[in-house]
C-alpha cells in the first residue's frame, strides 16, 4: 500500500487561505460556499483540506472572492 505523500506547506497555507476567506465571506460551512458558488462539494472540501489544485479551480475561487492573484498570495510568503 502506497502512504501519502506529506502535505507540501505552501498547500497548507493555500488551503488555509481559502478556509479564511470563505469564514471571511460569512460561510460557517464549506459545503454552503460550494453549493452557492455551484462548486462540487467534495473538490471544495479537498482544497480546503490542502489536497493539490487545479490554476483554473484556483481561478475560478479567485473570482468567487473578487481577488486577483497579487492579492491572494501577498501574504502567503
Amino acid at each position: 500500500m502506497k502512504s501519502a505523500a506529506p502535505l507540501d506547506p505552501r498547500l497548507h497555507r493555500i488551503a488555509a487561505k481559502l478556509r479564511r476567506l470563505r469564514l471571511a465571506a460569512g460561510y460557517k460551512s464549506y459545503e454552503t460556499f460550494a453549493f452557492e458558488h455551484e462548486l462540487s462539494r467534495v473538490s471544495y472540501g479537498k482544497h480546503e483540506a490542502g489536497s493539490n489544485i487545479t490554476m483554473k479551480s484556483l481561478l475560478r475561487l479567485l473570482d468567487i472572492h473578487q481577488l486577483t492573484l497579487a492579492q491572494f498570495f501577498a501574504d502567503l510568503e
